[in-house]
């Protein structure tokens, strides 16, 4: 008796994953875009030196999408060469932008002439992204089957 493949529910399951990532990255930029605005409504100084600098430049209106949309564009090109490449993409792409992500936050801790208010609120801001463009992406590499290592699909293990 054979049986009938069920069609995945997951809307995630069906989409490219470079269409599941630049969507999650338009979601991340407008929300860490609202975050920056709120942070400037309460107060929060918008003014950030680069490492190191003794002199600030303004956080323009823009500039958190602008700096999310960067980032989600190089880990498009990552999740689609993990999906292509690795033998648990989901897995490879959860813990290399949660590193890549915890290494991004060095920047507005390091950043000279800098409020405390605002490293922590810039930090934040990372986090806001990666909350919501690294579920997403791994939930979608989660439906891209392993790769096989030639080497245990020849012993009989893979």
């Amino acid at each position: 008796m054979g049986s009938t493949p069920i069609p995945s529910t997951d809307v995630l399951a069906t989409r490219p994953v470079w269409l599941v990532s630049v969507l999650a990255g338009l979601a991340a930029a407008i929300a860490t875009e609202l975050y920056g605005l709120a942070a400037r409504a309460v107060g929060i100084p918008m003014v950030a030196g680069n490492i190191g600098a003794s002199v600030p430049g303004p956080i323009t209106t823009g500039m958190f999408a602008m700096g999310t949309v960067t980032s989600v564009f190089w880990g498009t090109i990552l999740a689609v060469l993990l999906a292509r490449y690795s033998r648990r993409p989901a897995r490879t792409y959860l813990w290399t932008t949660i590193a890549l992500t915890a290494v991004s936050m060095a920047g507005p801790y390091l950043a000279g002439a800098t409020a405390a208010s605002t490293k922590v609120m810039l930090a934040l801001a990372h986090i806001v992204a990666a909350a919501i463009v690294i579920p997403l992406v791994s939930s979608r590499l989660s439906h891209v089957p392993g790769r096989v290592d030639p080497a245990e699909a020849a012993s009989g293990q893979g």
